[in-house]
């Protein structure tokens, strides 16, 4: 298996370390840290890595809870390598995306406004298997607008019951198109053909933002019933809804999408 995962840095090293020519560290670690902190939606760990040795200038402390590893022992193949092994293709197939997204479709100018999203599987140090979204955007370039430094932050999704993870999102940063539940058949990026541009935050009614923040606290329908006082079939079809509205294929998917919008806040 690490041989898989070998190729994956490989893969690394040939499209982002060699564009690289004159390197800067990052120095600016400490405001990651209180970012990270304050945006993540349960267990986490988080980390700058440069692309131009694939080596990790910051990582949190919290990365031991996951792999039993020191944080100044921690290196990037020794993350990817917890992945269960039926995660190897798609992400293989999610970086070939990423690549083509962010070396062909975006304009220099855009390179910092996006951030990528997507689940996977893992198996931690004690055994116990999660669920995790990644979330990742580029905080510097290069001179030749080469990615330089990325920030990295990984989540426990568990609670949140998904289960698919052959999906792929790129969510602007600032309100601008954003390309959601992407397939990762075409190994390329390919964007929807039409884009809905209504307002993310006018698609719910009050309720149904109640009913995404219950979702995102892990309650399952019997339980946000019993808090609104509603019946498990009506708080069945509000998440039907819900996840029609919102374009989301999944409860990953949605509570993202809706803390990125600001639907709800959360301090989980």
């Amino acid at each position: 298996m690490s041989q898989n995962f070998k190729e994956v840095v490989n893969f690394w090293q040939s499209e982002y370390s060699n564009k690289i020519k004159n390197y800067k560290e990052y120095n600016t670690k400490e405001q990651l840290h209180r970012f990270a902190t304050f945006f993540t939606m349960g267990e986490s760990y988080y980390y700058v890595l440069n692309m131009h040795n694939l080596e990790l200038d910051f990582i949190s402390d919290s990365v031991t809870d996951f792999t039993g590893i020191a944080p100044e022992d921690v290196n990037m193949l020794q993350l990817l390598q917890q992945a269960l092994p039926e995660e190897i293709e798609l992400i293989q197939k999610k970086e070939r995306i990423i690549k083509d997204f962010f070396v062909n479709f975006l304009r220099p100018d855009e390179l910092l406004d996006y951030k990528i999203l997507y689940p996977y599987k893992m198996v931690d140090h004690k055994g116990k298997h999660r669920t995790m979204i990644m979330q990742c955007t580029t905080l510097t370039l290069s001179e030749n607008d080469a990615v330089e430094h990325v920030f990295t932050v990984h989540t426990d999704i568990t609670h949140l019951k998904t289960t698919k993870t052959d999906t792929l999102s790129f969510i602007h940063l600032h309100g601008g198109k954003s390309y959601y539940n992407l397939p990762l058949d075409k190994e390329v990026f390919s964007p929807p053909k039409k884009l809905d541009d209504t307002p993310f935050t006018s698609l719910f009614t009050h309720r149904e933002k109640e009913v995404i923040t219950a979702i995102a606290q892990g309650l399952n329908a019997k339980e946000i019933a019993e808090n609104f006082h509603l019946s498990p079939n009506t708080v069945k079809t509000h998440r039907k809804n819900i996840l029609a509205k919102s374009g989301c294929s999944n409860a990953a998917e949605l509570i993202a999408k809706s803390l990125l919008y600001n639907v709800i806040e959360l301090n989980l």
